[in-house]
Order: structure tokens, then sequence, then C-alpha cells
């Protein structure tokens, strides 16, 4: 959540910055600020609104100076406003700061803060107060005894008139700084600079740093000075482009093909046949730990559980040395999942990261970890990566069983479905002002009934839910009628009499029937009320392919409803927070 970036170097840093915020813009975009030092004090922008409308009226990029920092928020504590928007000021004007995280304590601090004037509602704003208390000539030592007051979780970026440098600080929030020539960037992920530096320094928790122009001295959470350890990376910037398409997240899902081939050749490390396997994740990455769930069990002959990262930290899980937790996350940095990964790793089970950001915390703690070269996703709705996902799991199984899965004909099969995107657009417009949708589908669909409901209502804004088939005679069909369309999974699989015999269910109480059904099926048709053809493959690989005419689907409802599809209303790409 969030989005930090700083800049110091020779070159003006709003431009830097603006462009770095505009990149990060999928984390958070609920306001939006910017501070820089110019002629012994900090200038400040800010405002609420995304970056565009934002800056229509403020220009972050006439702000003067060389160093500063920038943040695009998602609210967590105050709503949405100017005032609450970073970077926040310290009583004097002379600290400036922004945060991403949720300080656990600020109400305590606020006690000892007497002296001092809160202007907004934010639990941030105490550490820019804290920081001018503490501060006696060294912005990173005040920082260092400010982290030391704090609970909860933080990534900070602060700088003041009289210090040429820019301290920060991070602990369960991702924090980045990129290595530049006489300059040096800032940022909660690479996103923000990797079109000026592939060369970066991750600070994990508990560790600090004073980022100057020309250094960049780490520090542990003690003081004590640690040496950084560069990174390469590999992202390439012009994936990171919509390269025409209306979207991102339309660009994103015909992406799909190259992602399938490119994950065909992904390396996969030796695994050890565990006693259990548990897989952990949150959202879409936990739909595909659910797919997989299947495909494992199918193959591998593995049990596998699969849990909600935020309930599998509670619940006291019973898991052990003999037994493998599979992390599933896109952004590498999802709380949950990371506190899962923690705890897992705390009682003696192997873990593996199936993560698409290289070098991520999660990537990094994971005893092993795949890479799943989706390359950068920037619609806020995932898409490529979930297929990405998929495919790893396919080639997990493979590893585990020693089966040789089918999947090299998957690409040209998803690349068929993509060409269908007019008829999908037009069955979308006979459903787009429809206020809730039921979504189903029985074994290795089911829980893409689940992925496809949640793409619906994460991005058009409408009512939907997924089910497994067999479960509608138990509730959920008494919301069956003619304003309540039902989309039905059902390829030509061994359960196809079964969904078969729910879509008539539906259809006997008026509601419509959208199937997703295998081509040459000619007697689908009179079961449901529109259908979207999927290519015949193998039982066991339908997700694959059944998840892609519901992307396509959603994306439309929602463009045609007018939303904005990349940045979907109070949901941001990497959830650090609980």
């Amino acid at each position: 959540m969030c989005g930090i970036a700083g800049y110091i170097g020779k070159k003006k840093a709003s431009g830097l910055l603006l462009s770095s915020i505009r990149n990060l813009e999928y984390r958070g975009y609920d306001s939006i600020g910017m501070a820089t030092i110019s002629e012994g004090g900090i200038r400040l922008s800010k405002g609420k609104g995304k970056v565009s409308e934002v800056d229509s009226s403020l220009a972050f990029s006439e702000l003067p100076g060389t160093i500063g920092i920038a943040h695009t928020r998602w609210a967590t504590h105050g709503e949405p406003s100017e005032k609450n928007a970073h970077p926040h000021l310290s009583q004097s004007g002379k600290t400036a700061i922004v945060h991403n995280g949720i300080i656990e304590n600020y109400l305590e601090l606020k006690e000892t803060l007497r002296g001092s004037a809160f202007k907004s509602e934010t639990d941030s704003e105490v550490v820019a107060h804290l920081l001018e208390k503490n501060y006696s000539g060294s912005l990173k030592d005040a920082l260092l005894k400010t982290v030391q007051q704090l609970q909860g979780t933080y990534a900070i970026c602060a700088i003041r008139p009289d210090s040429k440098e820019i301290a920060v600080a991070r602990n369960g929030s991702p924090l980045a700084i990129g290595l530049g020539n006489g300059e040096n960037f800032i940022g909660s992920d690479i996103s923000a600079f990797v079109e000026h530096t592939k060369k970066v320094v991750y600070l994990d928790d508990f560790q600090l740093a004073s980022v100057k122009e020309n250094s960049v001295e780490l520090f542990e959470g003690n003081g004590n000075p640690v040496a950084p350890e560069p990174k390469t990376i590999n992202w390439d910037v012009e994936k990171a482009q919509k390269q025409g398409y209306k979207h991102f997240m339309l660009k994103e899902i015909h992406e799909q093909p190259q992602v399938v081939r490119d994950s065909l050749s992904i390396p996969i490390p030796e695994l050890e046949k565990p006693r259990k396997i548990f897989i952990v994740a949150c959202g879409t990455a936990g739909y595909a730990g659910l797919t997989g769930k299947y495909i494992l069990e199918r193959y591998a002959r593995t049990q596998v559980e699969v849990a909600y990262a935020s309930e599998f930290r509670y619940s006291d899980p019973v898991i052990g040395p003999e037994d493998l937790l599979i992390a599933i996350s896109q952004s590498g940095e999802t709380a949950d999942t990371l506190a899962a990964l923690r705890l897992a790793k705390q009682k003696g089970a192997k873990t593996l990261g199936i993560i698409n950001v290289q070098e991520s915390t999660i990537a990094r703690e994971s005893d092993s970890v795949i890479y799943t070269r989706a390359g950068p996703e920037i619609g806020v709705a995932s898409t490529k990566a979930f297929i990405s996902q998929l495919v790893v799991l396919y080639r997990v199984a493979e590893k585990l069983s020693g089966t040789r899965i089918p999947l090299s004909p998957i690409p040209g099969k998803i690349q068929e479905i993509l060409s269908q995107g007019e008829k999908i657009r037009e069955v979308a417009k006979k459903y787009f002002k429809v206020y809730n949708f039921l979504y189903i589908g029985r074994n290795f669909n089911f829980p893409i009934a689940l992925e496809g409901a949640l793409k619906l209502k994460e991005i058009s804004y409408i009512h939907a839910e997924g089910y497994a088939s067999g479960e509608m005679k138990h509730g959920p069909i008494a919301l069956v009628c003619d304003e309540v369309p039902t989309v039905s999974i059902a390829p030509k699989d061994a359960v196809y009499p079964k969904i078969v015999s729910n879509m008539q269910e539906v259809r006997a109480r008026n509601g419509d029937v959208i199937a997703v059904a295998t081509e040459g099926d000619s007697s689908i048709s009179s079961h449901a009320t529109d259908v979207l053809y999927i290519p015949e493959t193998e039982e066991t690989l339908y997700p694959l392919l059944s998840v892609v005419p519901l992307q396509l689907f959603a994306y439309h409802v929602a463009d045609l409803r007018d939303c904005d599809v990349d940045k979907p209303r109070n949901l941001a790409k990497s959830v650090t927070v609980e």
C-alpha cells in the first residue's frame, strides 16, 4: 500500500519524483504529495486525487530543488484529503516525511508530543514530530532513535534543509534504493526508478540508510553499519508501458500466451516430496493456490491444504519439518503471506516462494524461490501473474510426480480465445448494467469461478460471488431470478453432466446463463443464454483456458461502465499492511 519515492542528485528532483509516483500509482491513488529542499527551506505541495488530477492544478514539476520525496497514498488512518496527504511536516516545518505502513502506537506517542500541533488525522504525522524532537544534528541518528519508539510497520523517508541526505528506514513495508552515477533514487519498489538505474539495494526489516548524492550508508537497527549488497535487476522498461492498448489490464491479458511460453522454461528446483503441502496466499494468488491444490493432489498424490495467509498466521497450524509451505505472491511483499512464511519457518517447515518480483522480501526469505517471469504487472487486478502462477504450479506437480503434463499447446489455445475479444465484448454489452452475478464451477474450475467473480467485482464494482456448483441448492439458488445472471464454467470434462444440471436449475428459475464451454459443444446453447467457447484440452488444464474469457468479460464490463480499469477504487496492487 502507498508508494514512496525519493531523489537526491544534481538534477531537478520534482520532475523525476513526478515520474516515479506515476509509476507507483498502482500502490495507491487517494492523494498525492511532494516535498523538495530549496533555498534553505522545504517546498511542499499535495492534494486529494490521482497524480494527473492533482498535478494539473498544483504543477508538481515546478517545485525547485535537487533533493525531494514524494508519496501516492492508499488511505488507512484518515480519509483521503489534502490535510491527510503526505508528505507531513514537523511543528517547525523543518522536517518532512513520507510513510507507508501503520504506526500502531501513534496515539500513545501523541501523548508524549503534547506541545506539537497535529494537522492531520493520520498515524504517519507523529513520525515527523518525533524526528524533530529527536534531531540533534544527524538526521540518520534522529531516525534511528525515532523508529526505536515505533510499534507497527513502516517504510519512511525523511528530509531536512540542513541535511544533504535522505534518511530512510524499513520494517514490514518494502523500500529499495536505486544506485545512480552522482545521484540516488528511492522507491517502494523498483518501478519508481527502473528507467534510470538497474542497480538496487534492498533494505531488510529494521534497517536504515543515509542516502546522499554520491553514497549510500546502510545500518542495522542497533546503529551498526552494514555493507550494502547491490543487485542488478532485469526488468524491461518497455514492458511496463501500454504499447497502444487502452488499459494496462487489456495489454496484460493479451501478453498471457507469451507469459505461458516463458513460464515453460522456468527452472524448477529439486523438491523432496513432503508429508503435506500448505499453500498460503491472498486474493487472486489464493485462487491460484486453490487451483494448485487440485493440480498437486491429482498428479503428485500429496495432501494439500490451502489457507488465506491472513488466517493461517492466527490459526496455530499443525505444520512441521516434514512439510512444505508454498507462499504465492505477485509482489513478494504481501504482509500476511510474509507473516505466514515466517511462522512456517519458525515451526521448521521447508518453504518455497512463487514470486514475480525479483529480490522481494518473500523471495529472499524463502528456502527456495521460483520466479514466474510475468514481467511488470501494472493493472491492479491481476491477470498474467495469475496464469503464470498456475503454470508454475503445474511445473511443480511435474517435478514432484515425475509426470509430463502437456502444457506446450496452451499458449496457442489462449491466443485463439483472445481472438474472440469482440464477441466477448458483445456479450458484455448485454449485461454491463446488471448489479449482481453468480459464478459457478466444479472440480478444477471451481477456483476459476471464484477468480472470475473477483475480477468482475474488483474492476466493475458489480457484486459477484463464486460458488462450487453443487452448493447452489444449499443457499445461493435463492438469489436466482431474471436480474441475476449466472456464469457457468462448463467444459467437456468428467463433471460436465453435473454442471449442465446446475445450469438447467438456473434456467428453470428464469435466470440467464453465460456458459464457458468447449468448442464443438453444440448442445450447450440449449442450456445457456450466451456461450463463450474455449478450445478443447486435457481435463486438468482447463483452468488455464477458462479463466481467459472471464478476464476479458470483466474487462469489457468495467470499460463499458466507464470504470478506471487499471486503478479500481479502494484497491492497491501491493498489500503491505494487515
